[in-house]
């Protein structure tokens, strides 16, 4: 298996001058450097300011926002909270994209289902060694957290072994801030603790 889906949008989206990152599953595949899944989607987060330059720079794209769970047309009004989810579809391939809305203020990263939890904006993006940017795998694991599912917990355990420290610290705390008896915070623990 390899990365064709994530160097395809990294491809399309080279000349995009905003921040964007591969999300989700992916992004937790791009870190530990090999494909651990199958993944039915591919995900890109963007900054919530950035919208319209999105929709401006995909204009062979259809766009459709996610309100309570159904997609409705995006008439190119500014998406605010609790909107943050954008789906696109290419006018010709049909190719499909799912856009992520994040939240910052202050040059930090704010998680938007619990605005006590935020990382400085440098710290949101990664890049593989051939350029791919990608969202923090902390943060792609805070988001999976809530409503954890199999194939989280996989991506979860999977890419453990792989993260520093500092990693595992912020999301422990975190998890610990937003949701203190999730099942992932005793496999945070440091060695010896707990």
């Amino acid at each position: 298996m390899s990365f064709e889906v994530c160097e395809t949008i990294a491809a399309r989206l080279q000349h995009f001058d905003k921040p964007w990152y591969i999300a989700g599953g992916w992004a937790i595949d791009l870190y530990i450097g090999s494909h651990t899944r199958a993944h039915k989607d591919i995900e890109v987060a963007v900054l919530r300011e950035d919208q319209q330059y999105v929709r401006a720079y995909l204009n062979d794209w259809s766009f459709q926002k996610a309100v309570h769970g159904q997609l409705q047309p995006w008439e190119q009004e500014f998406l605010a909270l609790p909107i943050h989810e954008i789906h696109a579809t290419h006018t010709v391939t049909g190719e499909q994209l799912e856009i992520l809305l994040n939240d910052v203020a202050n040059e930090r990263w704010t998680f938007r289902r619990d605005t006590r939890i935020s990382l400085p904006l440098s710290l949101l993006r990664c890049t593989t060694s051939t350029g791919i940017p990608y969202l923090a795998p902390e943060v792609v694991l805070l988001y999976k957290a809530t409503q954890t599912r199999e194939k989280d917990d996989a991506d979860f355990y999977a890419v453990k072994p792989f993260l520093e420290e500092h990693r595992k610290q912020w999301l422990r705390d975190a998890l610990t801030l937003h949701m203190p008896t999730h099942h992932w915070i005793p496999a945070l623990e440091k060695e010896g603790e707990g």
